[in-house]
């Protein structure tokens, strides 16, 4: 039985690599997030400003059912790999874009390697990792955010204002060649290949793959319904619709939408803390910027802090003192959350300092470190070691979608209240500050609510009893 920790001489390879993957991805998250703002406002787009995020999580659906397909037959290092290059592919796309819907169609792009990343590295944990350790590693990727939440904004900020959006774009695939070499050689000889090497080969299930398509689109047209509010999008709307609802019942557990207790509540958690939090966590940047008069670097770094309690919650939940307690502190944990996004629009009040934002948000990114660590490992605990990449999809299918849908429907209450027109009111005033504050409110406080919801979601997180 291996000895020590996460860093002990049995996973200090195989940690250090995957550990740089999810570096490269925290540091794209947080210094494209500050350039945003920008990128959509110089290329006439604020008005498609929610598709540049809903476009990443929508690809990244189908990336996500693939790679559980692909990593539970052939083990994570292709999908990794692919990914990787897909996602660097994207940000070249976006970075070279003289026209907002190119732009969004790199961020598409990366979102499906972001897709295939994201699930073949739960298979690599699931496999690589005894159980003891799991709750370690979690805290360790979510620890990779701290770095980059403070110096991504700032570097970001910083190369926005001097050389231009374009270049946070460019530059950052030059970071991909550091995972591609420390870590592939590690998943190689740690967790390439079958469960079961001597089992033959099984077929992709082919029903899943054309689920995922259908979600994928199906995401697509709801979002693209929700941006457009015209009678004719109802068209749109409705087959979004018609195609989303029977994937998402196909590729999610049973019971999943009916919160019902453990394997199904668990992935259902993760969808509504992650979905409200980063729908609301989108427009805050460009609240700041816009109704504030903030520069994009003081914008993106009035978020940094957040990388550290987030870290810190994880932390906390990697505990194993804490294992007993870990439903009452993702309880904990979503109620902050949704404190922090209702307090949130209160920096739109003139007196209210600036600064009350950034310790907000810090109060939130502690409870999604309590609730997202927990909800990965308790996945992986409830999962088989055959059905780990297809229900590690089903947890991230869960967290994308609802990115998807929450971005969509704050999306369209942001532009029935005049938000695409905050981007011209910006331009035209000297400090920066618009008229439409109602705008912001309605994308947060529906947002809080929704993480009310998921407090008492975590109260149903333990099977029920035979």
């Amino acid at each position: 039985m291996p000895q020590g920790g996460i860093l002990g001489p049995a996973y200090r390879t195989i940690s250090i690599g995957i550990i740089s993957v999810v570096f490269l991805i925290a540091f794209e998250a947080t210094a494209v997030g500050t350039a945003m703002p920008v990128a959509a406002r110089e290329l006439d787009g604020i008005g498609l400003y929610a598709f540049a995020f809903s476009a990443y999580f929508t690809t990244s659906l189908f990336g996500m059912v693939l790679a559980g397909q692909w990593a539970d037959r052939q083990g994570p290092l292709r999908p990794l790999t692919v990914g990787i290059a897909s996602f660097a592919s994207g940000l070249v796309v976006s970075g070279t874009a003289g026209a907002m819907w190119v732009f969004v169609l790199g961020r598409a792009v990366q979102g499906f390697g972001g897709g295939l990343v994201i699930v073949a590295l739960y298979v690599v944990v699931s496999r690589a990792y005894e159980e003891r350790v799991r709750p370690a590693i979690m805290a360790a990727f979510a620890a990779c955010w701290v770095v980059p939440s403070i110096v991504g904004p700032l570097a970001s900020g910083t190369v926005t204002e001097h050389l231009g959006w374009r270049w946070v774009f460019l530059g950052i695939p030059a970071l991909v060649v550091v995972p591609l070499i420390v870590a592939l050689p590690a998943i190689r000889r740690t967790a390439s290949g079958p469960v079961d090497p001597d089992a033959p080969p099984a077929a992709f299930d082919r029903r899943r793959i054309r689920l995922a398509l259908g979600i994928s689109a199906g995401a697509g047209l709801l979002q693209y319904a929700a941006q457009d509010l015209r009678w004719l999008s109802l068209a749109p709307g409705i087959a979004g619709a018609a195609l989303l609802v029977p994937a998402v019942l196909g590729l999610l557990p049973r019971g999943t939408y009916l919160a019902r207790r453990g394997l199904p509540s668990v992935v259902l958690l993760r969808g509504v803390a992650a979905g409200s939090f980063i729908a609301a966590e989108s427009f805050v940047p460009l609240m700041l910027v816009t109704q504030r008069g903030l520069s994009p670097t003081m914008a993106g770094f009035s978020l940094a802090l957040g990388g550290v309690t987030w870290a810190g919650g994880s932390w906390v939940q990697s505990k194993g003192r804490m294992a007993p307690y870990r439903e009452r502190l993702m309880v904990t944990g979503m109620v902050l959350v949704a404190l922090a996004i209702a307090a949130a629009p209160a920096v739109l009040i003139e007196s209210v300092p600036v600064w009350t934002l950034a310790l907000a948000w810090a109060v939130g990114c502690l409870g999604m470190g309590l609730v997202i660590g927990s909800t990965s490992v308790l996945l992986l605990k409830l999962s088989a070691p055959e059905e780990a990449g297809s229900n590690s999809a089903s947890l991230q299918i869960s967290d994308a979608l609802a990115n998807v849908v929450l971005l969509a429907g704050g999306g369209a209450a942001f532009a029935a209240l005049g938000g695409g027109a905050v981007g011209a009111a910006h331009a035209v005033t000297a400090g920066g500050t618009a008229s439409h504050p109602g705008a912001f409110v309605v994308v947060f406080l529906p947002m809080a609510c929704v993480a009310l919801v998921g407090a008492w979601v975590a109260t149903r997180l333990e099977p029920a009893e035979a």
